[in-house]
């Protein structure tokens, strides 16, 4: 009988993962690179993308645990390293291990309680007892933790460091002072990497947002930043030929269940995880816990929103009166933008680059500015799904069912029902009471509306799509007909108005060859209302 291999879907143990002989895509390259380039480094990854078990697999080398890279490149690679730098291969070193996933840092005493418990598992291996009284100056119990490590054992230490910022990102847009105290507290303890270099052979430190010159790492120079570089752009994540060569079986077995041939089943997992990327020439990068419960469940669906919400991003957006279509590819930073750790409502994206909810699509190079956008559908329906409830009365967890419906009044041609469904959709939605003078951001927070309920549909929608000789707000395409829409605000124009638009600048001309059935939608935005006032449907 042939069994299905065993997927680590959340394993982080690297020795968990070889001994109970899970199945594993050879990172270990890495590794190599990383010893031989520097000694402190920084990882900015999104959660579940894999940072914990690359720490583990740091740990285990640094422990000189050989036979746990049996059969891997880091197994012939580090003989070959020990010969050319003289020394012994696979040499054991003090390792002092942070992890700061546990714990629920929105309790004020939270982080102290959990380096206190960090430290003193440390400081037991080592002898070291430390009074009541010094307990809470964690920086001095840090320092004297490396340098005893340092002493017994005639190896320099080894300090690795998960999801350094994890109390920071509990805090954010809920607890501002703690927030700051936090901040104020790791800025102290970390800066004792930095007095206590001459004692550390190696230092890796991970988390989802990166550090900048004003952050708490601002004293740690000799850190070094990979988050952007080339070289290790495949870090964390899996890449497509990783997929392709590691997954056969997997992708296979989805593809039976899904009635999908091999490649129809690659596309959809392309399309629904792919597209992370760490660098403007490097290539795309699969999420692993999204990939592998994909495999797991035979069924290509959203996983990874449902391990976390953005809410306070949400909020920021909602605040900051972004146009949110822009979210689609349209966002543009320089690389100072992408480090800028605090987020606010003013400057949410950094963030949103950081966390994974976008990712570069492209690179201006004579401009060195990047573009940003949703790397695949699993986070833009994500996020928007996030969203919806936020610009509307739409219930939390409720957005999939009222998408479902407008879905199916589409499909049946029923567009005086999808009309009436929008009307009262968007009857909830909190707007801003902008100046009559300006139209534009009135306007800008209608089509943000729209934008939420078309692009949920999960079907072909576009705001603003450009057709020939002008632009269509809204075109929704499904198997039969084709969709045309136009909004007018009333003191811009009437449903007819915006229906006289759809026929004057042809915006239906590309679709006419496609030999489908063409309607077109004007409708009137009325600003007393607040809502769809009235609608004119012609079919062609």
């Amino acid at each position: 009988m042939n069994f299905p291999r065993k997927l680590p879907i959340g394993v982080q143990s690297f020795k968990v993962l070889r001994n109970d002989r899970y199945l594993y895509v050879d990172k270990t390259k890495y590794i190599t690179q990383l010893v031989t380039s520097s000694r402190v480094y920084f990882l900015s990854r999104p959660r579940r993308f894999g940072k914990s078990l690359f720490l583990s697999t740091l740990s285990a080398y640094f422990l000189g645990k050989k036979e746990l890279f049996k059969d891997l490149y880091l197994e012939t690679a580090e003989e070959e390293l020990a010969l050319q730098e003289n020394r012994s291969a696979w040499q054991e070193y003090p390792v002092l291990y942070f992890d700061f996933n546990v714990g629920k840092y929105t309790d004020s005493g939270a982080l102290n309680e959990r380096l206190h418990v960090m430290l003193s598992e440390a400081e037991s291996l080592y002898g070291i007892s430390t009074s009541k009284e010094a307990q809470p100056f964690f920086a001095s119990r840090f320092e004297r933790l490396i340098k005893t490590a340092y002493q017994r054992t005639g190896k320099q230490v080894v300090i690795l460091v998960d999801e350094y910022d994890k109390p920071l990102l509990q805090t954010m847009g809920g607890n501002e002072a703690l927030n700051e105290q936090y901040r104020n507290e790791l800025k102290a303890f970390y800066s004792v990497i930095k007095t206590c270099d001459e004692y550390i052979r190696f230092a890796f430190l991970t988390g989802v947002t990166k550090f900048s010159k004003i952050s708490i790492f601002s004293d740690l120079n000799n850190l070094k930043d990979i988050s952007l570089h080339e070289t290790y752009a495949g870090i964390c994540g899996i890449t497509q030929k990783e997929l392709e060569d590691n997954f056969e079986p997997e992708i296979q077995a989805l593809a039976e269940r899904q009635e999908l041939d091999y490649p129809q089943a690659i596309a959809a997992l392309k399309r629904w995880y792919d597209g992370y990327l760490f660098h403007p020439t490097g290539e795309g990068m699969y999420n692993p816990f999204s990939l592998l419960n994909a495999f797991d469940y035979k069924e290509i669906k959203s996983f990874w929103f449902s391990t976390g919400t953005p809410t306070f991003l949400v909020n920021f957006l909602k605040e900051a009166h972004y146009f949110i279509p822009d979210l689609d590819g349209n966002v543009e930073l320089d690389e100072s933008g992408l480090q800028t750790y605090r987020a606010v409502a003013q400057d949410a994206l950094p963030i949103l680059f950081q966390a994974g909810y976008l990712t570069i699509k492209d690179y201006i190079s004579d401009l060195r500015l990047y573009r940003l956008g949703f790397p695949n559908d699993e986070v833009r329906y994500g996020f928007l799904e996030n969203l919806l409830p936020a610009y509307s009365d739409v219930p939390f967890g409720q957005t999939g069912v009222w998408v479902g419906r407008f879905v199916q009044d589409i499909r049946k041609g029923d567009v005086n029902s999808f009309m009436e469904r929008m009307q009262s959709l968007i009857a909830g939605i909190s707007y801003d009471n902008f100046s009559k003078e300006n139209l534009k951001l009135r306007e800008q927070n209608y089509q943000t509306a729209v934008y939420l309920i078309f692009a949920l549909m999960g079907q072909f929608v576009q705001t603003e799509v450009h057709c020939g000789t002008g632009r269509a707000d809204a075109v929704v395409t499904t198997a039969d007909s084709v969709y045309i829409f136009e909004f007018k605000l009333s003191d811009t124009g009437s449903a007819e108005d915006a229906l006289a638009q759809i026929q004057k600048q042809n915006y239906a001309a590309k679709y006419k060859m496609s030999g489908k059935k063409i309607v077109l939608i004007g409708a009137e935005f009325e600003e007393a209302t607040r809502t769809i006032k009235n609608w004119k449907v012609e079919q062609l």
